[in-house]
């Protein structure tokens, strides 16, 4: 029977680093012989169509590429819609939708976080809220938290409701995404059809799928992250600019 694939990514192709699980060579081996055995491949991304076809020796004419699109329940709040965030949330903060893993590369928004804490104006009062899973990087993020003397900055949420994922995307700052790899990026579009001003690493698929509508940084540059935060915290034009730019896109 002729069977169409949706490949996202090979992250577990490429990257099995991220995925130190006992049977994931299993797993691996399952994507190969399916993509392989597909009358044709879909994929999210330009940058995920070139890595199938390098990676399973896919020839580009078998793949498609098939962008993800947001949900238009995900829009700028109505001027008199009251956003009713979690209760461990207090403005400002920055956010971050996500699982929790090595490759989202948290350490280093965490550092970039306290970094920008400590220049001027309301950015000593500035937190970071995680939303997404914990797949074993909450206690580090933890432990640069206590060090750092503010425990309360960084805000872990685990998963909840579509309602309140969408009043923090209306209520950050900015949405703040240093991943150094990812097929697409869902929650990008998230954040840019919410009106939220988008930080972005510069890897993979990402530049793809915000161009030139938010801030692209290299993902390992914390200094670069620390200017960027403190300049749109401190900046209402350059938020009010991205966020135009992120709803036109």
């Amino acid at each position: 029977v002729p069977v169409v694939v949706t490949v996202h990514d090979l992250s577990y192709e490429l990257h099995p680093e991220w995925y130190p699980y006992r049977r994931d060579w299993m797993r691996r081996l399952f994507y190969r012989r399916s993509a392989q055995g597909a009358a044709h491949v879909l994929t999210v991304s330009r940058f995920s169509a070139m890595e199938i076809s390098a990676a399973y020796r896919i020839m580009p004419e078998r793949i498609t590429v098939t962008p993800l699109g947001v949900d238009e329940a995900f829009a700028p709040a109505d001027s008199e819609a009251v956003v009713e965030l979690p209760s461990s949330v207090i403005a400002p903060y920055l956010l971050h939708v996500g699982d929790l893993h090595d490759r989202r590369n948290l350490a280093m928004l965490v550092e970039a976080l306290f970094a920008a804490r400590r220049h001027s104006g309301a950015l000593s009062a500035l937190s970071l809220v995680l939303v997404g899973v914990d797949l074993g990087v909450g206690d580090e993020l933890r432990r640069l938290a206590n060090g750092n003397g503010a425990p309360d900055a960084v805000i872990q949420l685990g998963t909840i409701g579509e309602p309140q994922l969408r009043a923090l995307y209306r209520g950050a700052v900015a949405f703040v995404y240093p991943s150094l790899y990812e097929g697409f990026g869902l929650p990008l579009l998230e954040a840019m059809g919410s009106g939220t001003p988008v930080i972005a690493s510069s890897a993979a698929s990402i530049p793809e799928v915000v161009g030139d509508a938010g801030v692209l940084l290299d993902p390992l540059d914390r200094e670069a992250w620390t200017r960027a935060i403190v300049e749109i915290v401190n900046n209402e034009q350059k938020r009010t600019e991205m966020r135009s730019a992120g709803l036109s896109r």
